[in-house]
């Protein structure tokens, strides 16, 4: 699809019932006319162009009387119920939209730059809305209907859908597609004032030193663009295996296996987890292992695999802190058919997990790097969880923006002795804690 640099508004579009009326005739009209068995052997910017033409006549020939403007428009909203998706068409063709958001035919939300806005369109019916999911879940070989009510797929594009439609749905069928932007590296988040260049210097010593790092945050707030920033610090030559559910990174290295989970078939058979995967990586011979995201008992495999030889792996998880994080993963790895007792899910996580990094999506809409932390604990001892860079915010200002600086702070002496047997240099703006009492600590049990 081309890209569309913005969204028509509802009265240049005509986004209202008796226009969504208007389009169904003349697409009707128009598969009346042509060849199918022609059209199919069209590339698609011929078939698009054929039915634009095609359709053009129609007008002409029996049409009502339009400007130049509410012909092209009409031409494009028929043309592209034909053959795209109507109204979402031209939302998948803005570059500047993340998320779409369609809760029943009436309302539909988008994301931008962080911000989630409705936009003043909507479908002409239950029924056009469901065409529209039919549709794009036909694209990946799967159905929606009342016995399987809920489709969460990749289409071949790399957008990620989500459907759930009535009874599961009170407010009617629900479409979420989330599409993913081009890779940033960390320099060009730091354009962006995700991070500075003090935490980049901290953070490309860390993954190069083959620190374990999980990158935690709340949904939306860029875990996944950061983890894929954080992979392109991984030295060239090593053997990486990433694992997702949907195929999202983008890594620029060599010798990269790329694992995505599968769902279950119709008949409930099939299925491969991300635990499936993680347990198979480990029999590849991986120099690191890239976990898109732990949510159930793959935490365990993962623990256990950073653990046992595969340092430098990275991961995310969804949690709103550092210490969440460490509690999420560790009653994740609870939820493993292997029943183990907290008290040694604990001492796993103090052996494996080294680096928490915090996403933190702000009321403007810009998402930061708010706090890098190490954990300084081992065996059963509480977690001690050190902050060595944090973000520090000021107070909203009049502008809507969130202001604030990027704070590097002292490293723990044994932090400092495994980077510096690592060949990696400590960044002159943090330094090295003379004593435990310097470290900004805290515990989490």
């Amino acid at each position: 699809m081309s890209l569309r640099a913005r969204i028509t508004a509802p009265e240049e579009r005509g986004g209202g019932r008796e226009d969504g009326h208007l389009v169904a005739t003349y697409r009707a009209k128009l598969l009346e006319e042509i060849d199918l068995a022609e059209m199919s052997s069209l590339a698609a910017a011929d078939r698009r162009a054929r039915l634009e033409r095609v359709l053009g006549h129609i007008i002409s020939r029996e049409g009502p009387v339009l400007s130049t403007v509410e012909r092209s428009q009409l031409i494009r909203r028929v043309v592209d119920e034909a053959l795209g998706l109507g109204v979402l068409e031209p939302l998948l063709e803005d570059a500047s939209i993340t998320e779409i958001m369609v809760n029943g035919p009436d309302q539909i939300f988008v994301e931008r730059a962080g911000r989630v806005e409705q936009l003043p369109m909507r479908f002409a019916s239950h029924e056009q809305l469901m065409q529209t999911i039919e549709r794009i879940v036909s694209t990946v070989n799967r159905r929606v209907d009342e016995a399987n009510p809920m489709v969460d797929a990749r289409l071949p594009s790399g957008e990620r859908v989500n459907v759930i439609i009535p009874p599961l749905s009170l407010t009617g069928a629900t479409l979420t597609i989330r599409r993913f932007p081009r890779s940033f590296s960390l320099q060009e988040m730091i354009g962006f004032g995700s991070l500075d260049q003090q935490m980049l210097l901290l953070l490309a010593g860390l993954v190069q030193a083959r620190f374990n790092v999980i990158v935690s945050g709340a949904t939306g707030t860029g875990k996944t663009t950061l983890l894929n920033a954080l992979s392109g610090l991984i030295p060239e030559g090593e053997r990486i295996v990433t694992i997702e559910d949907s195929a999202e990174l983008q890594l620029q290295q060599n010798h990269v296996i790329r694992l995505e989970t599968r769902p279950a078939n119709v008949e409930g058979k099939g299925q491969v987890t991300i635990r499936d995967l993680v347990r198979n990586s480990l029999r590849m011979r991986p120099d690191r292992i890239v976990v898109g995201e732990v949510r159930g008992g793959e935490s365990l495999d993962m623990l256990q695999a950073m653990s046992t030889g595969h340092d430098g792996s990275l991961a995310t998880v969804h949690a709103n802190s550092a210490e969440d994080a460490l509690m999420r993963l560790q009653t994740l790895a609870s939820m493993s058919e292997i029943k183990i007792p907290f008290e040694a899910l604990h001492d796993q996580i103090n052996s494996a997990v080294d680096v928490i990094v915090q996403l933190t999506r702000h009321a403007d809409g810009t998402r930061k790097v708010t706090e890098i932390a190490v954990l300084d604990s081992h065996g059963r001892d509480p977690y001690r969880i050190v902050t060595v860079a944090r973000f520090a915010a000021r107070p909203m200002s009049t502008d809507g923006v969130v202001h604030g600086e990027f704070q590097a702070l002292p490293l723990p002496r044994r932090i400092a002795d495994r980077l510096y047997m690592a060949g990696q240099p400590i960044p002159q703006a943090f330094g090295v804690a003379p004593s435990d009492e310097h470290l900004a600590t805290r515990e989490a049990r």
